[in-house]
């Protein structure tokens, strides 16, 4: 049931209903270790409580296709479901990857932004080893709003951008390469030193993390448009 708390109490999980107030975008669910009938019991509820999108992130197509509620649609490269998907609001959000491993990653920033409202564009396979694959770019780069770089091994992509582009760079370090890439250690912690000064940096392998971080971005110059 819905409380004044401004959350429902389902027994088994606590919707926070008030979230799309607070930060303009309901709960998102995550999928790993929920059965299809508790992300189906709380996706219901997000749905009546809330106008805009809901997403259930991070699920296999076998568990998307047993959550029993209509209207939803999947992305399998992004392992997202989604209903009621935001209209784009103009905010134009790059998404550079590395190379064709990071693809995941990427799927999932890119839909994740997509599904919120934000104008995605993505670049693929253009890490500095091929620099001037990522040069060939400049142009989509410089018409960015937010340029989110996913990158794995030594994760140099996001340095590179973030001395190309003004606006802010958000790097998703992926668990993609070798030994000595330590499962994605390694690219978080020379993007965490990157010389791009002001190049923020997201947890490894987290699409999500980077599109939630580009939708705050969004978010609060929505609102200061609607101030002025």
């Amino acid at each position: 049931m819905t409380g004044p708390e401004g959350y429902a109490d389902l027994g088994y999980a606590r919707p926070d209903l008030d979230r799309e107030q607070r930060s303009g975008l309901p709960e998102v669910v995550y999928g790993p270790g929920k059965t299809p009938e508790a992300i189906s019991g709380v996706v219901r509820e997000l749905l009546a409580a809330n106008t805009g999108p809901v997403l259930v992130t991070r699920i296999e197509a076998g568990a998307a296709a047993e959550v029993a509620v209509p209207g939803g649609t999947y992305d399998a490269a992004a392992r997202l479901l989604v209903w009621r998907p935001a209209p784009s609001r103009g905010f134009r959000v790059v998404v550079a990857s590395a190379g064709t491993s990071d693809a995941p990653v990427a799927a999932e920033a890119a839909a994740v932004a997509a599904a919120v409202g934000l104008e995605v564009h993505e670049i693929r396979d253009v890490g500095v080893a091929g620099l001037h694959r990522l040069l060939a770019e400049r142009e989509v780069l410089a018409a960015a709003d937010t340029v989110v770089c996913v990158a794995g091994m030594e994760g140099a992509l996001a340095s590179v951008v973030g001395g190309l582009v003004g606006c802010p760079v958000v790097a998703v370090p992926t668990s993609v390469g070798y030994g000595a890439a330590l499962e994605g250690v390694t690219a978080l912690l020379a993007m965490l030193t990157s010389c791009a000064a002001g190049v923020v940096v997201v947890n490894i392998d987290s699409g999500f993390g980077a599109a939630m971080a580009a939708h705050r971005l969004a978010h609060a110059a929505d609102r200061r448009a609607a101030a002025r």
